[in-house]
């Protein structure tokens, strides 16, 4: 269980994130057009795992507009925005904006991901949907950067997520 904090108040999450080196747990989500990828699916590629509660907030919005800029310019990397937000939801925000360089996945299924990446928020107003987390992947699948954001309604760390994928 990690504690982090929601305006200043304590949450707690389901577990650990994985531990740098570690290989990534497999998923299965749901992308805008209702099919279902797996970690499988985006072979030979760097992941950046961009995780939040709901693109109905400014933070979480805000996270998805920045990499989808900086992912124009990663080679080899997809950017995935991971959140329990309908898949409808994710679409309409994605198109509204002009999000063109990442893909949205949405755990609305069955919350899996959040709980096998240990950042499932247990408790407090926010219980159910997952902490604000950022995770690198290697092309191996080895896990090279995690950021478990303190304070849900901060920005994750843009530049060392970033650094981690050159």
């Amino acid at each position: 269980m990690t504690k982090v904090t929601l305006k200043g108040d304590t949450v707690n999450t389901v577990g650990e994130l994985p531990e740098k080196g570690e290989k990534a747990k497999d998923f299965t989500l749901v992308k805008t057009d209702l099919s279902r990828v797996s970690l499988a699916d985006f072979k030979a590629k760097k992941l950046v795992l961009n995780i939040f509660p709901s693109l109905d907030t400014g933070t979480c919005a805000a996270s998805v507009r920045k990499f989808n800029e900086a992912a124009a310019g990663l080679d080899d990397t997809q950017v995935l925005c991971i959140s329990r937000d309908l898949p409808f939801a994710q679409a309409r925000f994605c198109g509204a904006e002009g999000i063109k360089n990442v893909v949205t996945l949405s755990d609305f299924e069955t919350g899996q991901f959040g709980k096998d990446y240990g950042l499932e928020i247990t408790d407090g107003p926010l219980k159910g949907l997952h902490s604000r987390v950022v995770i690198v992947l290697d092309e191996n699948r080895k896990v090279v950067y995690t950021q478990q954001v303190s304070e849900i309604t901060e920005e994750p760390d843009y530049e060392e997520a970033l650094k981690a994928v050159k």
